[in-house]
């Protein structure tokens, strides 16, 4: 049983910074994707920024995270990539102000067997998106986050070909860079033949227990191995962020106070930071 929730502070939005996409991507389950695109989603959207989360994974828990019941779920986004909705039809707005998902549900499943043939298979999302911010339901969105499922199919490369960048969450465990080392491959594939300007924006290292020496080897290892595309935040191994999803919450929203709550904000003001560093487009 919790208390109320102390309200997420929010300032004014940012209407001039351009749409920036990015694909949360790890094709290890278990690290935190999901739940690091709801609450960097939340996160960001309390700063000032208009975010749209996409789930792209077929168990839809970013959209549950979210608080959207499955009833709610008509129009989703296996209909968007099978052309038979428009994005902004799919999108639903969050308890979250600025926040909106477009979710998921089970049907993704089929989808990859059924663009199998389709010439446009690995563009279909990035053809979905363009002009996405410009008017509509999704008028003014300067965040889009992908959350991908844990794996490297047709959906992760729908992601990965319609994005500007790849935040990777890496769980603080012993195989950690191994998985890693298969993603890097996979986005320089996806830069070779899909998609030339894909970037990795960074790696969140999640699930960090200060107790726990193993922790910090791994971030040892990772920091040494990638440098400065690890990002200085880490999300801690955390009750409240596990309980979150439960009561249908960001984490932000169950318990701002809390460590991982903090973290977040902290990661998305990071974020925020890095992308200010990029060079303008021609």
């Amino acid at each position: 049983m919790t208390s109320d929730p102390t309200p997420v502070p929010t300032t004014g939005g940012n209407p001039d910074r351009p749409l920036r996409i990015l694909a949360l991507a790890n094709q290890k389950g278990g690290v935190g994707k999901t739940t690091t695109a709801i609450n960097l989603g939340t996160a960001l959207a309390a700063i000032g920024e208009s975010v749209l989360v996409i789930d792209l994974d077929p168990q839809g828990n970013a959209s549950t995270g979210l608080g959207i019941d499955r009833r709610q779920r008509k129009v989703s986004t296996y209909h968007v990539l099978a052309g038979e909705a428009s994005l902004g039809q799919a999108c639903i707005p969050t308890a979250v102000p600025r926040l909106m998902v477009a979710p998921s549900t089970m049907d993704l499943l089929g989808l990859e067997l059924e663009m199998a043939s389709a010439p446009d298979r690995a563009h279909r999302l990035r053809n979905v998106l363009k002009g996405v911010g410009e008017t509509g339901a999704t008028a003014g969105i300067t965040y889009i986050l992908i959350d991908c499922p844990p794996s490297l199919n047709l959906l992760t490369i729908n992601a990965l070909a319609a994005s500007d960048a790849v935040l990777v969450p890496l769980q603080c465990e012993f195989f950690a860079l191994e998985g890693l080392s298969q993603l890097l491959r996979t986005v320089e594939q996806v830069r070779g033949a899909l998609n030339p300007r894909l970037t990795i924006q960074g790696i969140v290292l999640t699930m960090f227990d200060p107790r726990n020496n193993l922790s910090a080897q791994v971030v040892a290892d990772v920091r040494s191995f990638m440098g400065e595309k690890v990002y200085e935040t880490m999300i801690p191994r955390n009750v409240r962020v596990s309980e979150a999803p439960s009561h249908g919450k960001p984490v932000l929203l169950y318990d701002l106070k809390c460590a991982g709550s903090q973290a977040y904000l902290r990661l998305a003001s990071e974020i925020i930071q890095r992308e200010g560093r990029l060079p303008v487009a021609a």
